[in-house]
C-alpha cells in the first residue's frame, strides 16, 4: 500500500516509497579517486596478517567531497571493469516522520564500508539494523573498484514494519533538531576597547557529545583582522589605555600582565598578586579585590541550620573589599565584619567607591534591606547613602555627582510604582531611579516605561544611560537622557539582545543577539550616524541546510478586556488543509517566554516534529508594564490560568488546522506549577508535562532554597497561617482528584530551587487516584538540565510523551521506558 511521501522528498524525486520499503534510486557521488597498492616490505603485517585488497579501502577520503559534490549516480549503475584501483563515495539521506526500527540493506560492490552520521557501521550479510528518530540521517558508502572485476554502484534499501513515513533523498534539507540547538560555536560576550578601535569577543564551541572549547579573539574594527586569539588566557580591557590585561602564574606568584593588541608586546604590571576577583580603577593605578572568608564550619554528623539560607553550600562564606596599590604593592583591607560587601562602582576620578551590604530581617518582606555606601578611597571615610529593601545596585554618573540605581518599583517609598489600587508590585519588574546624594532626592525615571529594566550602562562618551529592557517577548536596548528623562529605542536587528558594549570615547556600540528564527549575529552600530553593520553571522553556519517553519504573532482580547500577546510556530512545509496536534507553552518564574531560537523548549524543534506550537504571554509576565506584571503576585494561577485556557480555545477556533482533540501543554518551575494547575481546571489538554513544577505552594515555600524569598515576589505578605485558602485551594496537590489529563513529571534529582518532592507527591497522588501519569527523575541535575547527554535524553523523553498522547505513536516512549512486570 502506497503512503504519502514526506514533503521533504518533493525537493528531490529520488526514492520509491512503499508501505514497508524505501529504495534509493539515486546517490550524490564523488570520485573515483585512483589509488595504488603500497610497497610490500614484508609479506605479513605486525599482527601477522597478509595484505589483501580490502586494505586499500582504508584510504581516507573526506566525506565533505561527496557532501559538496553536484554529481549524482543512479543506484546499481554498471561501471564495467576498472583499469586501476579506485575509491568512490556515494551518499544519501534518510528521513523518518516518527521513531521507528528498520533495516538498511546494502548490495553491489564487493568491498565497501557504510557510515551513518560519520559513525562506521558493521553490516551483517549486507544488513544494518537501524533505529531512526524523526530527523535526518546521512548515509555514506565508501567502496572499492578492483581491476579486472565488474564494479557496480551500490544499491540501498530501507525496510520497516512500522507505519513510519520514511524517505531517501540526496537533498541535504533537514529538520531543526536538538543538535542544532546544542552544537556549534556561540558568542558569549563582547567588549570594545575604550577608544572603540578593537573588539574583544569571547566564544564557546560545543562539540557533538558535549565537549566544549572556549576562546577569545581580538579584532581590528577597521579591517576586521584577527589580531590575537587565545584559548588559555582570559583577557579584559584596561579602563582607559586600550590595552588588554590578564593574569598568569609567574616565578613570584600570580602576575598581572598587559598586552598591546597592535604589537602584542606584554608588560608585567604586578607580581605576587593576591588571589581573588578584582576590578581595575578607572585611573588604572589600583585594583579593588573581593576576597572570600569562610565562616564557622558545620558539623559532619549533626549540622545546626542558623537560618533557611544556611542550607545552601557556601552560604557561610563572606566576601570583603581590599585595595591593591599597583605602585607600591600595598594590599589594604577596606571592609570588615560578618556581612558580605559588594563593589558596585568606582568614580571616574578613582576617588570614591560605591558598595552595598545587606541586613537580614526574616520577619518582613523582602527579608533583607540593602545598604548603599559611598567610601572615600583616600581617607576611607564612609557615608551611608541609602537604606532600602528594594534597591539592587548603583552606578556613578560620569561626573560622579549622580547615581543610577536599579531597583523594584517599591524603592524610595514606592515613588516608582505604577500599579492598580489593591495590587502589590512584582519585584521582578526592574525599574531605574536617578539619585542625587547632595539633595537626597530620587527620581523614578522608568515609572511610565513598560519594559522591565534588566541592566544599564551610564556612557562616558555621550553621558547617556543605555538600558537593556525586557519588552514583551523581546529584549531591546534603549537610551535614556538623564537631563530630561526621555527614553528612546536603539534600532536593533535582532529580537533578543544578548550582550552589548559601548566605547568610552567614541559613539560606538557592538552587540549580539538572536531572533525567533535565527541564531546569533554580531553587529556594530555608529550611534551618531545611526548605522548598523553585521560583523559576524554565526546563524548561517548553525542553520545550514535547515528548513524552519513560519512564525506568526497572534494576540487575542481576553474576557477581562486586555490584549493577551502570543505567537505560534508552523511545521516546515505546512499544509493548511491538514490537522496538526498542538503544544502550548507559557512562562516560568515571572519572565515572558522570549522570542529566541535557542532556549529550554526550542519551539522550532517541536514544530519540526509536526506540531503547531502556541506561545502565550498571560497575566503576570514582566515586560508588559508594572500593572500587568503585578497580576502575578498572590495569584498562583488565578486569571493567568483562565487566560491560557481562553487563549487556547480561541486559537483553535480561529485556526482549523489545529486538531483540538490533540493539544498538549508544557512548562517549567512556575510554568510546571501552571501545567499541573491547568489540569485541575480543564480537560482540553490531551497530554501535559510539568518540569520541576510546584504542586504544593506550602511545601515549596518552606523547602526550596529560594522558596520563601521567591514567595516575597509571588506571595507577597501571604503565608500559610494568614492565607491558608490560597496555599491550599491554588495548590494542584489539593485538587489532584480533578485531574484527568495524562501528566509526565520531570525533575532533577538534586533540584534545590523546587525540590523533587514537589513532583513526587503529585505523582503519588495521581497514582493513588488511578490517573494516567509518569515520573522521570534526571539524576544529578538541579533546576535546569545542563549535562549534554542528560539534556538530550530529557528532551527525547518530552518528545516521546507527546508522540504517545498527541500522535498515537507510543513506540518512542515504549523504547525509552518499556513496560516493567513489577
Amino acid at each position: 500500500m502506497k503512503r504519502n511521501i514526506l514533503i521533504l522528498s518533493a525537493l528531490c524525486a529520488c526514492c520509491s516509497l512503499f508501505a514497508e520499503e524505501v529504495t534509493v534510486k539515486q546517490f550524490r557521488y564523488a570520485g573515483p579517486y585512483e589509488i595504488k597498492k603500497p610497497f610490500l616490505a614484508d609479506s605479513l603485517d605486525v599482527n601477522s596478517k597478509k595484505f589483501t585488497e580490502k586494505e586499500l579501502l582504508k584510504t581516507a577520503v573526506p566525506f565533505d567531497n561527496v557532501r559538496e559534490s553536484a554529481q549524482t549516480l543512479d543506484a546499481g549503475t554498471a561501471a564495467g571493469q576498472a583499469d586501476a584501483y579506485s575509491v568512490s563515495l556515494v551518499s544519501f539521506y534518510l528521513n523518518s516522520d516518527r521513531y521507528t526500527d528498520g533495516t538498511l540493506l546494502i548490495s553491489g560492490p564487493e568491498t565497501y564500508e557504510v557510515y551513518l552520521d560519520n559513525a562506521k557501521q558493521t553490516p551483517a550479510n549486507g544488513e544494518i539494523k537501524l533505529t531512526l528518530e524523526p530527523r535526518r540521517y546521512e548515509v555514506v558508502i565508501k567502496y572499492l573498484a578492483i581491476p579486472g572485476k565488474t564494479n557496480d554502484a551500490p544499491k540501498a534499501t530501507f525496510k520497516t514494519d512500522s507505519k513510519a513515513v520514511v524517505t531517501a533523498t540526496t537533498s541535504p534539507e533537514k529538520r531543526y533538531t536538538l543538535n542544532d540547538v546544542f552544537d556549534g560555536t556561540r558568542l558569549r560576550s563582547v567588549s570594545l576597547s575604550p577608544n572603540g578601535k578593537y573588539l574583544l569577543t569571547a566564544y564557546q564551541t560545543t562539540f557533538t557529545g558535549g565537549e566544549t572549547e572556549s576562546f577569545q579573539q581580538v579584532t581590528d574594527r577597521a579591517t576586521g583582522q584577527v589580531l590575537m586569539e587565545s584559548g588559555s588566557n582570559h583577557y579584559s580591557w584596561m579602563p582607559r589605555s586600550n590595552r588588554l590585561y590578564y593574569t598568569r602564574k609567574g616565578m613570584q606568584g600570580k602576575e598581572l600582565v598587559t598586552v598591546d593588541p597592535a604589537t602584542k608586546a606584554e608588560t608585567v604590571l604586578a607580581s605576587n598578586l593576591p588571589d581573588g576577583w578584582f576590578s581595575f580603577a578607572p585611573t588604572e593605578d589600583f585594583l579593588l579585590f573581593n576576597v572570600s572568608e569562610e565562616g564557622p564550619k558545620k558539623g559532619e554528623d549533626l549540622q545546626e541550620i542558623l537560618v533557611p539560607d544556611d542550607r545552601q553550600p557556601g552560604w557561610r562564606t563572606r566576601s570583603f573589599i581590599h585595595k591593591y596599590d599597583l605602585a607600591t604593592g600595598l594590599f589594604q583591607r577596606l571592609t570588615y565584619g560578618h556581612t558580605s560587601t559588594s563593589i558596585n562602582d568606582i568614580s571616574e576620578d578613582g576617588r570614591y567607591m560605591l558598595f552595598t551590604c545587606s541586613e537580614r530581617d526574616l520577619t518582613k518582606r523582602p527579608f533583607a534591606t540593602t545598604l548603599l555606601y559611598r567610601m572615600d578611597l583616600q581617607t576611607l571615610e564612609t557615608e551611608l547613602l541609602l537604606k532600602d529593601p528594594f534597591i539592587n545596585y548603583a552606578q556613578f554618573s560620569p561626573d560622579g555627582k549622580q547615581l543610577a540605581i536599579a531597583a523594584s518599583g517599591e524603592a524610595f517609598n514606592q515613588i516608582g510604582l505604577n500599579i492598580a489600587p489593591g495590587q502589590t508590585s512584582n519585584m521582578g519588574d526592574g525599574q531605574l531611579f536617578l539619585y542625587d546624594p547632595a539633595s537626597k532626592q530620587a527620581t523614578a525615571v522608568t515609572k511610565d516605561f513598560d519594559p522591565a529594566v534588566q541592566s544599564f550602562v551610564w556612557s562616558r562618551a555621550d553621558k547617556q544611560i543605555y538600558l537593556q529592557g525586557e519588552d514583551k517577548d523581546c529584549v531591546r536596548l534603549y537610551v535614556l537622557n538623564p537631563a530630561n528623562g526621555s527614553i528612546s529605542p536603539i534600532p536593533l536587528k535582532e529580537d533578543i539582545l544578548s550582550d552589548f558594549t559601548l566605547a568610552n570615547t567614541v559613539p560606538e556600540l557592538v552587540y549580539f543577539g538572536e531572533s525567533a528564527s535565527n541564531s546569533q549575529r554580531l553587529y556594530s552600530v555608529n550611534l551618531k550616524k545611526n548605522t548598523s553593520v553585521c560583523l559576524k553571522d554565526l546563524s548561517a553556519g548553525i542553520l545550514k541546510d535547515v528548513t524552519l517553519g513560519e512564525v506568526h504573532d497572534w494576540n487575542f482580547q481576553a474576557a477581562a478586556g486586555d490584549t493577551i500577546y502570543g505567537r505560534y510556530y508552523l511545521p516546515p512545509h505546512f499544509d493548511a488543509n491538514k490537522k496538526y496536534p498542538m503544544i502550548v507553552n507559557y512562562y516560568g518564574g515571572t519572565s515572558p517566554t522570549e522570542r529566541s531560537l535557542e532556549n529550554r523548549y526550542p519551539s522550532h524543534v517541536y514544530a519540526a516534529l509536526g506540531y503547531i506550537v502556541y506561545i502565550i504571554q498571560p497575566s503576570g509576565a514582566t515586560g508588559f508594564g508594572q500593572e500587568f506584571a503585578a497580576r502575578h503576585v498572590n495569584a498562583w494561577g488565578k486569571r493567568t490560568g483562565d487566560e491560557i485556557i481562553e487563549g487556547t480555545k480561541k486559537f483553535c477556533a480561529e485556526h482549523p488546522f489545529v486538531d483540538a482533540g490533540k493539544i498538549g501543554c508544557i512548562g517549567a518551575s512556575y510554568g510546571g506549577f501552571m501545567t499541573q494547575y491547568l489540569q485541575t481546571k480543564t480537560d482540553i489538554f490531551a497530554a501535559a508535562i510539568s518540569h520541576a513544577g510546584i504542586s504544593d505552594i506550602t511545601s515549596y515555600w518552606g523547602e526550596g532554597y529560594w522558596g520563601y524569598s521567591y514567595s516575597a515576589l509571588a506571595s507577597a505578605n501571604s503565608y500559610p497561617w494568614n492565607a491558608r485558602d490560597m496555599y491550599t485551594q491554588q495548590s494542584p496537590l489539593f485538587n489532584a482528584d480533578k485531574i484527568n489529563t495524562p501528566i509526565l513529571f520531570l525533575h532533577g534529582s538534586v533540584d534545590t530551587n523546587v525540590p523533587i518532592g514537589e513532583s513526587i507527591q503529585m505523582f503519588t497522588a495521581l497514582k493513588l487516584l488511578g490517573k494516567p501519569t509518569a515520573f522521570v527523575q534526571v539524576m544529578g541535575q538541579n533546576h535546569q538540565i545542563f549535562d549534554y547527554k542528560k539534556r538530550a535524553e530529557w528532551n527525547k523523553t518530552i518528545y516521546a510523551w507527546f508522540a504517545k498522547w498527541l500522535k498515537d505513536q507510543p513506540e518512542w516512549w515504549e523504547a525509552m521506558y518499556s513496560e516493567k512486570a513489577l
